[in-house]
C-alpha cells in the first residue's frame, strides 16, 4: 500500500468530512460570541444550545447538565477537584467525608487531579484490577468507607478496551451510606443527587472519553453523578469536550471567569468546537452498533493473525477474554512483541506507513513503563515491548493485512 495507514483511532480519530462541514460555517466569517445580545450572538448561541441539546440527548441527559469544555482531560480535572471541593466547602471535612477512591490504571487525566487531592489532605485509595483488565465489584467495595465522599472508575480502559462494570459500581458508591442509597433511587428516577444531611454521599464520576460513541452510553441507566467526554476520539475536533452533570451533584467551578456555562466553566465557548463534537457524536451513534460489529471481527482477525506471525508476539489480554462487545471496546488490540522495545517497532512501522502507538498516547516519550500494564502484573521489561492498534471509521481489511505483512517484514528481518 502506497498510502500511509492510520491505526490509532484510541489517540485521536480523523476529522469525518460531515463534522468539517457542520463546522465550517463557524470557521469563517464571524462567529458571534454567544454570550452577546445582538444578532451574531444569537446566532452563536442558538447553535451553541443545539449542540448541548444534541449532546445531552445522545448521552440520555438534559441539556442543563451538560457543560462544554475544552476535552476529556479538563473535564476529569474539573469533575474531580470541583466534586471534592464542593463538599468540603457545603459540609466541612467531618460531616462531608475525606476518602476518594479511584483505580490504578486510570488515565493520568484522573490519577493526576486525585493525586493533587491528596496532597491536600484528602485520603485516597487506589483499586487493582484483575490480570485480566477489569475492577471487580467485591475489590471496589472493599475500598469504600464511610467517610468516602467521591469515587472515579473509568468506563473503558483506554490501553487495554477492557469496559468496567460502570452501573454496578455506581450502584456500590450510592449505597455506601444511607444518604447514598436514597440518592441513588433518586437519581434513578432522574429527580437529582444522592446529597443528604445524614452522613457522607459517597458520588461516582466514570471517565467516559474512549466509551463516547462507541458504546452503548446512558449516564441515567448506568447511574452516574458525573461524567467526562471528548470529541477527537469519534471524528470530531481536538480541544473540545464536555462534562455530564447531575442536577444538584456539589460542584465547584475550577476554571473562574465570567460564568460562563452557568458558571460551572468559564470561557467564551467554542461555538465550532461544540457544533463539531455534536455532530461527530451524531453520526458515531447512528452507525455505532453496525462499526461495533464490523470493528470487533477485524480486531478479532488481527488477534488470531497475530498469534500465528511470530511466536515472540503475545496478547496483554487473551483473546478468549475478548469477544463480548459489553466488556470490551470494538476495535481496540494491545500485544506484546518481545525482544522489541515498543518505541522501535513503532518508529518503523512509522517509516514503513503505519500509524500505532505503544499505549496511551498521552505518555509518548516517557521512559518508564505503561502504569496500565504493571498494575495488570506484567513484569517492567515486558511492558516496555507493548504495542497497541487501534481502529475506527476509515480502518479496512485490506489495512489489516498490509500492516500483518509489514510487521512480519520487520521481525523476520
Amino acid at each position: 500500500m502506497t498510502a500511509r495507514v492510520y491505526l490509532d483511532y484510541a489517540a485521536t480519530a480523523p476529522l469525518r468530512p460531515e463534522v468539517l462541514e457542520a463546522m465550517r460555517p463557524w470557521l469563517s466569517g464571524l462567529a458571534g460570541n454567544a454570550n452577546t445580545l445582538y444578532q451574531e450572538g444569537k446566532r452563536a448561541r442558538q447553535a451553541l444550545d443545539e449542540a448541548r441539546a444534541t449532546v445531552a440527548r445522545c448521552i440520555g441527559a438534559s441539556p442543563t447538565e451538560v457543560v462544554f469544555t475544552s476535552g476529556g482531560t479538563e473535564s476529569d480535572n474539573a469533575l474531580i477537584i470541583g466534586i471534592a471541593h464542593a463538599i468540603r466547602t457545603q459540609k466541612g471535612r467531618e460531616r462531608g467525608g475525606n476518602h476518594v477512591v479511584s483505580t490504578v490504571f486510570e488515565h493520568h487525566a484522573v490519577l493526576e487531579p486525585v493525586q493533587a487531592l491528596k496532597r491536600e489532605g484528602y485520603e485516597v485509595t487506589l483499586v487493582k484490577p484483575t490480570r485480566t483488565g477489569f475492577i471487580e465489584p467485591d475489590a471496589f467495595a472493599a475500598a469504600l468507607r464511610p467517610d468516602t465522599l467521591l469515587a472515579s472508575v473509568m468506563m473503558a480502559q483506554n490501553e487495554i478496551g477492557t469496559v468496567q462494570p460502570i452501573a454496578e459500581l455506581a450502584r456500590l458508591a450510592h449505597a455506601n451510606g444511607a444518604a447514598g442509597a436514597a440518592g441513588a433511587g433518586a437519581g434513578a428516577s432522574g429527580a437529582g443527587a444522592g446529597a443528604g444531611a445524614a452522613g457522607v454521599s459517597t458520588f461516582f464520576h466514570t471517565d467516559a472519553v474512549q466509551a463516547l460513541g462507541k458504546l452503548p452510553l446512558s449516564v441515567r441507566e448506568l447511574g452516574v453523578d458525573a461524567a467526562s467526554f471528548s470529541a477527537h476520539k469519534l471524528g470530531g475536533p481536538q480541544g473540545v469536550g464536555a462534562f455530564y452533570l447531575k442536577r444538584q451533584t456539589p460542584f465547584a467551578a475550577t476554571q473562574l471567569g465570567g460564568g460562563q456555562e452557568n458558571k460551572r466553566r468559564s470561557g467564551t465557548q467554542n461555538i465550532a468546537g461544540a457544533v463539531g463534537f455534536a455532530k461527530a457524536l451524531e453520526l458515531a451513534e447512528a452507525e455505532r452498533e453496525h462499526e461495533a460489529a464490523r470493528l470487533t471481527a477485524l480486531r478479532d482477525h488481527l488477534a488470531t493473525a497475530l498469534l500465528a506471525l511470530d511466536a515472540r508476539i503475545t496478547l496483554t489480554i487473551a483473546q478468549s477474554d475478548a469477544h463480548s462487545l459489553n466488556t470490551h471496546l470494538p476495535g481496540l488490540l494491545s500485544f506484546l512483541v518481545a525482544g522489541y522495545e515498543s518505541e522501535t517497532l513503532i518508529l518503523k512501522l512509522d517509516s514503513a506507513g503505519f500509524a500505532v502507538s505503544g499505549g496511551s498516547a498521552c505518555s509518548t516519550g516517557s521512559l518508564e513503563p505503561s502504569h496500565v500494564l504493571t498494575a495488570l502484573g506484567l513484569p517492567r521489561d515486558s511492558a516496555h515491548s507493548v504495542l497497541r492498534v487501534s481502529l475506527g471509521h476509515e480502518t479496512t481489511q485490506a489495512h489489516i493485512t498490509a500492516f500483518l505483512a509489514t510487521l512480519a517484514t520487520i521481525l523476520h528481518s
